[in-house]
């Protein structure tokens, strides 16, 4: 463990900034990281919590099979909805066994991207990514949305708000992220328990009423306002192979979820991937029987789609199931109560696991780093921020219909489903345990089976919306790569300190610091031109944010066998700017003592270098030039030119190859420094 000094004294005389306020009346106080902790889930509470995501979408599954099918095949519409549920049960079986499998090999967070990242390396995982951060979006956008038909299906008359409400609750869910709300405990557990009672009571009674003769059914042809109805009772009449293969694509809605728990094993008591497997399961079996009773329920009662979106097939069947009367009315409202509850609940998944999964990617260095961050109230506000824009921008294009946002879902569920599957078929070739081949025979079926559930998709809803994921998913992933050549290119030349370690001299009488964050190049230059300010007393200072980080530092600071002291400060609230004033006001505290602060601050490509990295040294100038007795000194360092230098030879498009090479040498062997050579490739 790296050794890391508190920080200086809190002084109450340093005023805080307009900024500083405004974010701690809007967020509330700091948190620190101390109070980073992770709470571990019983299996009854993992459930509750890891699962709404999955279970809510068996409140609109159904109805999304009924829109494509109605309009051609009229009512043998609510025949066929019967064996496509049946299929799509089928698929869930084999997905949930795949998964099965995942969480018992994978016990940390990340799911199919872990999976894709460990089997396929991490550039081949970009696909995960992709897919899964295009459906955290989605997510959002489609169960808040959902959400809001189940507020109007009970109340008509916020049907007009509809959009307004939709985007007022994903703003709230925002800002209650901010804050730091925690999905975890018995509260977040509730919704989910309470909707699987109100659902499952009004399938167990509507059967009985059914057979029992006494459940009525509409009259789906003359309902005012219903989606249009063929005039046919054929099978055959209008129902072709594209009409039933676009109703399947959107009855593959209600599969999305399944893959939540994969995403979060590490929340589970020990043991992790025996727990997480066991609520796997009771998932699977729960989100089955919803999904098979709504579809039944919509064969016997022709409960059937609306043109506005509401009142939603699940409505109007607790309706024909509990009937008129007060007490029929109080089970209708807590079933609307209950499928609202659990799909804004559903949202809010997203916005814990779409931070965690950019976090992740960027430290695999694939995203801004800016992702990586923790903010005022120990989330990643940045994700957090990205998330909300998105899903808002996309629920404004599509008017916050269901419908509309259905085509833009399953594409990136079940990418992510056939990455999990290949990516568990590689590992059981690898490492051949115990009954391999049944595992590989489950997870390789799965993959292929999602891959193509992906095309009938990609195709059957293609001129609905589907073309934009198409278009937008490699696009995603083009990104992605180029944003980790670019970060792999500056580091294979921040990386080369080598022979560059700064020689000693004699100093003045006054104290340098020279603020670190890693030990390479950048810093090199700012410790050589410390060293001729002739100081009385220089160090290096680290503010400790990330205690693995600092360790790495330390020890790579002692490798390269520089001669400047490395002092490491404990930041625990991550305000570095405050912690870095308060260190130079104690330091010129002392009798006629000045103190320089030296900033290395690296430049790299206009346009991406301002994407890819922030501007932390400008904000500790501004900070530190204000105190009394002190200077800060940026110290610039051209990356970009220092790659023109390093390869003076090459043409433009042939350096990438060159330092792309060097990167893969450097983290091959992080610990004997790699001299930019050129492969013979290159050439």
């Amino acid at each position: 463990m790296v050794a890391a000094e508190p920080g200086p004294v809190r002084s109450g005389g340093i005023p805080e900034s307009a900024r500083y306020v405004f974010k701690r009346v809007l967020l509330g106080r700091p948190l620190i990281n101390e109070q980073l902790a992770n709470e571990r889930l019983s299996n009854p509470v993992a459930l509750g919590v890891l699962s709404p995501d999955a279970i809510s979408s068996s409140a609109y599954g159904t109805e999304e099979i009924l829109v494509e099918l109605l309009p051609y095949a009229g009512l043998a519409a609510f025949s066929l909805v019967l064996p496509i549920t049946g299929v799509i049960l089928v698929i869930l079986i084999l997905v949930a066994a795949s998964y099965r499998q995942v969480v018992s090999v994978y016990t940390r967070a990340g799911g199919s991207y872990v999976v894709a990242r460990e089997n396929f390396g991490p550039r081949v995982a970009q696909i995960a990514a992709a897919a899964l951060l295009i459906d955290y979006v989605v997510t959002v956008a489609v169960q808040a949305a959902a959400g809001t038909v189940a507020v109007v299906s009970a109340i008509p008359a916020l049907g007009p708000y509809s959009i307004e409400i939709t985007v007022g609750v994903v703003l709230v869910l925002a800002y209650a992220n901010l804050r730091g709300l925690r999905e975890a405990g018995r509260p977040f557990a509730a919704p989910t328990y309470f909707f699987v009672l109100m659902v499952g009571s009004m399938i167990v009674v509507g059967v009985i009423r059914h057979f029992a003769g006494g459940l009525p059914k509409y009259d789906a042809a003359n309902l005012v306002g219903a989606v249009q109805v063929h005039q046919s009772s054929g099978l055959i009449m209008g129902a072709t192979v594209l009409v039933v293969l676009r109703s399947f694509a959107n009855g593959g809605s209600s599969l999305t979820g399944v893959e939540a728990i994969s995403n979060t094993v590490s929340a589970f008591r020990a043991p992790q991937g025996l727990n997480a497997r066991k609520v796997l399961t009771v998932m699977a079996v729960t989100l089955g029987f919803l999904v098979a009773g709504v579809s039944y329920l919509a064969y016997v009662t022709h409960a059937t789609p609306y043109t506005a979106g509401f009142p939603s097939v699940l409505s109007q069947e607790a309706r024909a199931v509990f009937g008129g009367g007060p007490v029929g009315d109080i089970l209708f409202g807590m079933v609307q109560l209950a499928s609202a509850l659990i799909l804004f609940t559903g949202a809010n998944t997203s916005f814990n696991g779409f931070p965690f999964l950019a976090n992740f990617v960027a430290e695999d260095r694939f995203l801004p780093r800016q992702l990586t961050k923790r903010g005022h109230r120990l989330v990643f506000s940045n994700g957090i921020l990205v998330l909300t824009v998105l899903s808002v921008a996309l629920l404004l294009v599509t008017g916050g219909s269901v419908n509309s946002l259905v085509p833009f879902y399953a594409i990136g569920v079940f990418t992510g489903f056939a990455m999990a599957g290949y990516g568990m078929t590689k590992y059981h070739l690898h490492h051949k345990q115990s009954g391999w081949r049944r595992k590989m025979a489950i997870n390789l079926s799965a993959g292929i089976l999602a891959t193509i559930v992906v095309g009938i998709f990609a195709v059957a809803k293609f001129t609905e919306g589907a073309w934009l994921v198409v278009v937008v998913f490699p696009l995603l992933v083009f990104m992605l790569m180029r944003l980790n050549r670019e970060y792999r290119a500056e580091s294979a030349i921040l990386d080369h300190v080598t022979d560059k370690t700064p020689s000693a001299t004699n100093y003045a009488r006054h104290k340098v610091f020279v603020f670190v964050n890693s030990a390479d190049l950048a810093v090199v230059e700012a410790l050589r031109y410390g060293r001729n300010l002739r100081g009385s007393e220089m160090k290096a200072v680290h503010f400790m944010i990330d205690a693995a980080h600092a360790e790495r530092l330390q020890e790579r600071w002692e490798r390269l066998g520089f001669e400047t002291p490395l002092k490491v400060i404990d930041c625990p609230d991550r305000r570095i700017a405050r912690a870095a004033q308060e260190l130079v006001l104690e330091a010129s505290a002392e009798p006629r003592t000045g103190v320089t602060v030296l900033l290395p601050r690296r430049s790299y490509a206009p346009l991406l270098g301002r994407l890819l990295h922030d501007r932390t040294a400008d904000q500790l100038a501004r900070v530190i030039n204000r105190a009394p007795n002190a200077a800060a000194t940026i110290i610039p360092f051209d990356v970009q030119s220092k790659i023109r230098e390093t390869f003076p030879n090459l043409p433009e498009q042939k350096i990438t190859l060159a330092l792309e090479h060097l990167a893969d040498r450097l983290t091959a062997d992080p610990d004997e420094p790699a001299k930019p050579t050129v492969p013979h490739n290159v050439d």
